[in-house]
This record gives structure tokens, sequence and C-alpha cells, in this order.
């Protein structure tokens, strides 16, 4: 929970958020208020839900039980104890808590699916969504226990939970609070459920779309300084500008390619360390690790562009079940499958993990004095000194889990309630293991800087370009040149640090025009 007076108001236009408005709403930097045009479409779907219950018909989650139990009707009186006990039997979650920023995600979502006004639930369910989302309320919500189908159910019941007074929220340094406790210090009356609304808060893949927004979010910087690490790089080897001419990627097409190629040019423009070997060097060709950056870096761009449009798609949209029309039909369909959640979240974990396994190829070329033509694991004393050799090591382990993480989680399918749910995404998890995976590359990436940063160093007086001397000083001022061997782990440290806060933020008034990452594909 945390103070969110001062915000600035989002206007929440059903079905029309955009990725900005998601990396607001992740962060906390905005409040949410439903636009207008969605409050008759919201009242109509309500009303027709509870016609629905006081009729004769059976209609699934309105006087039906659940998933195998779908046949069993259930009688008038029942309807709201059927919905509380819903949330309260599905409320099954284990593991750590899902970070606020994740959980800030949920709700949002939450609210602007059923804002479009096909869920069935009455205006005071979203009002109390958006209530709780701007006054900071931190559910706690276990991070495992939903197979990506039915909705993301045990997370979103953890969060339905809370809003009713039950189960756990987490106060402004993460320890858990009764919820109950947490809505009265904010002023939050409980949430009462009435007909379809427990099943329309729990049905939906907003758990598995959040998490993986938050990794797409969260990876943004260190991909940027992936770029800015992977040409400082080339410079420290003494490589070529020349895999980067525009006429090679333009000649191949592929957008990712094209536009990385540019970043590569622009980081390296003025370079005299390239000038000094530009004639009579006796090497012909760089190692792929340095020439096929473009390729390599800017297929995974392709990737998570192409992740970023599906998830934004997914964002806004209606993934529960069944599905409320103007017209007075309730429709039972499949929307709550995450399939194309999961699909993109294993794309996303290969290109994260092909970010990170380039990045551990150009340590161990850089220690190599055979091909960088740098001091041996980049010491002046190798032998007395180890320098880079064990840091490299710390490296290949890191690119290493990440192989084994990139698995692609949605061929996992099990079957689950009886084989009614016999097909599931296990989204979730797809989703959820990115952070490890971030964790990695970033790793990897802070190891690269340093070791890039020392080949610089071993060039003097020789210059980079102004970009990249800028992003060399940025680094001397955390972590001096390694000229004998000491304690590096804080200095890995601190270069990770820099690599998650994002390198090309100080270089990018030097890079006029340069490419955005999330474009359209």
């Amino acid at each position: 929970m945390t103070d969110t007076s001062a915000r600035p108001a989002l206007r929440v236009v059903p079905g029309a958020l955009t990725l900005d408005d998601l990396q607001a709403l992740h962060q906390g930097h905005v409040s949410i208020v439903i636009d207008p045009s969605a409050h008759a479409a919201i009242a109509t779907s309500a009303a027709v839900v509870q016609q629905a219950a006081a009729g004769e018909a059976a209609v699934y989650g309105v006087n039906t039980g659940f998933g195998k139990l779908a046949s069993t009707r259930i009688a008038a009186d029942d309807l709201a104890a059927l919905q509380r006990n819903l949330i309260r039997s599905h409320s099954v979650g284990v593991g750590v808590p899902m970070a606020p920023a994740v959980v800030r995600l949920m709700l949002a979502l939450k609210v602007a699916s059923l804002a479009r006004g096909h869920s069935g639930v009455r205006p005071v369910v979203i009002e109390r969504l958006v209530a709780a989302y701007n006054a900071g309320l931190v559910p706690c919500i276990p991070s495992q226990g939903s197979v990506g189908a039915s909705g993301d159910l045990a997370p979103l019941s953890h969060l339905t939970l809370a809003l009713m007074g039950e189960g756990e929220c987490l106060d402004v340094h993460g320890a858990r609070v009764p919820s109950a406790d947490a809505l009265a210090r904010l002023g939050l009356a409980p949430l009462t459920l009435e007909a379809k609304e427990g099943l329309a808060l729990i049905n939906g893949t907003q758990a598995s779309t959040a998490l993986a927004l938050h990794a797409l979010f969260t990876f943004e910087p260190v991909l940027e300084s992936a770029l800015v690490v992977g040409a400082l790089t080339v410079d420290a080897a003494r490589g070529s500008d020349g895999p980067f001419d525009p006429r090679i990627h333009a000649l191949r097409g592929q957008p990712g390619q094209i536009d990385v190629a540019q970043y590569y040019r622009w980081l390296l423009a003025g370079s005299a360390i390239r000038q000094s070997h530009l004639h009579g060097d006796d090497r012909v060709q760089d190692p792929y690790c340095l020439r096929c950056q473009p390729q390599v870096v800017g297929a995974c761009l392709d990737q998570l562009r192409h992740a970023a449009l599906v998830l934004l798609r997914e964002a806004n949209a209606v993934t529960d079940n069944p599905l409320v029309f103007a017209d007075g039909a309730l429709v039972s369909g499949g929307n709550f499958h995450a399939e194309p959640v999961a699909l993109a979240a294993d794309a996303m974990a290969v290109a994260i993990a092909e970010v990170g396994a380039i990045a551990e190829r150009r340590i161990a070329m850089l220690i190599d004095p055979v091909v960088s033509r740098l001091p041996a694991f980049l010491t002046p004393n190798a032998g007395l000194n180890s320098g880079f050799m064990i840091a490299h090591v710390t490296a290949a382990s890191l690119a290493s889990e990440n192989k084994s993480l990139a698995h692609p989680a949605s061929v996992d399918s099990l079957p689950t309630s009886a084989n009614q749910e016999d097909h599931v995404s296990m989204a979730t998890f797809a989703a959820r293991r990115l952070g490890a995976m971030i964790d990695n590359v970033a790793g990897i990436i802070g190891i690269e800087l340093l070791a890039a940063a020392q080949g610089i160093d071993f060039l003097r007086p020789l210059q980079s370009s102004v970009a990249l001397e800028r992003v060399h000083a940025t680094l001397r001022n955390e972590v001096p040149f390694v000229a004998e061997d000491r304690y590096l782990a804080p200095d890995i440290e601190r270069a990770t640090a820099l690599v998650r806060r994002g390198l090309l933020a100080d270089v990018r008034g030097d890079l006029p025009g340069v490419p955005e990452l999330w474009v359209a594909a």
C-alpha cells in the first residue's frame, strides 16, 4: 500500500489501452478513471445477468456449479453464496507473493476487461477495483498455482478475496497484513458478490498477461544496455563496423536487424579506435559474436515486438466466460484460455536467452588473447593474476541456466478438473519464469560491460566514440580499472545495476532519431 494522492489520472477507454498506458499503470504513476462512454454497456450487461439469475434456464456460472460441476443447478437463494464459495475454494495459490507492480497491472487489466461491458458485473464491482488500485492496495497473491486456462483462477481468486476483506494484503514494507485491516486503513468497503461476479473476476488471463508485461517492461532497459555494451565490445576488440553497413541489412529486410544495425552505426560513429585499424589490419572477418549482432539481436527484437503486440491485444481483451451481449445472450466460450500469452512468453524466453547467449560469447572472445589481441583474461600480469577468467565462468553459468529456462512452457499441458479442462496453456509459468531469465541476462551484460571497459583501457590513449566514452566514464565512476586481482563480486553488482537502469539513457541525446524498441513490426 502506497500514497497515491498526487498521481495524474489515466482515463481508461475500454479496449484502447496503449503500451505507454500499461507501463504507467505498471509503475503506479497514474490513477484510474473509467471513461463515461463505458457506463451504458456495463449497466446493460449487468441487467442481462440479473435477468438470467431470476429466470428458470440453466446459465453456466450464474445458477450452476463450475467446471466439472456445471450440470449442478444452484437454488436462487444460494447464488450469492455460490460466488463467495467460488472465491474461497479457488484461493489455493502457493509460493512467494507476486511483486506489487504485477499486482497493480492485474487490478488495472481486470478493470479494463470488465469495463468493456461483456462480463455482467454491476458497476459497483468495477468501482471497487478502481478504488483499490487508486488507493494502492496490494493483495497478497501467491505466484504459483495457475495453469493458464479457465482463467488464472488461483491468482485472481486471491486478488478477489482481498477485495472481499478476506485473505491478506502486503503493506509498504512487504509484510502480510489481514485484508480486512488493509481495507479499513484505506477507507475501502469490502466487496459483496452477486450472480456471476465471482466467476467474472477470476475467469481471465490478467495474471499471466500482467506477468508477461512486467517482464517486457523489465527487459527493455536491459536490452538497451545490451546494444550499448555490444558496441563497446566491438571497439574493445578493434572490430570492424563494416557488418553494420545499412546496405547489408536492407537486402535482408528484417526490421529488427535493420534497427539494431542502425544503433551500432550511431554508437560507433567517430571512434578513433576504429580509425586506428581501418587500414592494414590482417584480420579479414570478425567472429560471429561481433559481426552478427544485428542478425541475432535484431531477430530477438522482432520476436519481442511481436510479443508486445500480442500482450497489448490481450490487455484490452475480454477473457472471462460466459460472455454477455446486449441482445440478452450469454454465450459460453473459451477466451479464458491463455495460449496467446503462453506462446508470446515462450518467444520472449527464447529471445531473452539469445541476447544473453551472444553476450557470453563476446566475453569469451575478449578474454582470449588469440582472438581479441588484448592481454590474456584482460589483466596486465596474467598468471600472477587471473583477471576476468572466473567472471566469464559466472557469465557462462547464467547463460546455461537460461538455456534450460527457455524450454517452452506451452507444450507442457496437463488436464485438470477431472478432464473437463483437458488442455491448458501454462501461460502463467511461461510468463513468471521470465523474471529469472532477465536477472541472468542483466548479470551477463554487467560482466561484459566490465570486460569491454577493461579492453578499452588497454587501448589508451585511443578514444572510442563520444557516446561510448560517456558509457565508459559512467562505469568508471562506479568501478575502477582492474589493475590486479581484487574482490570482483561488488564490481559485477554495480555494473549490473547500471545495465538494469538502461545505459542507452546516458547516450540517447547523442543518437538522433534512434529507433523505438516496441514499434509495430
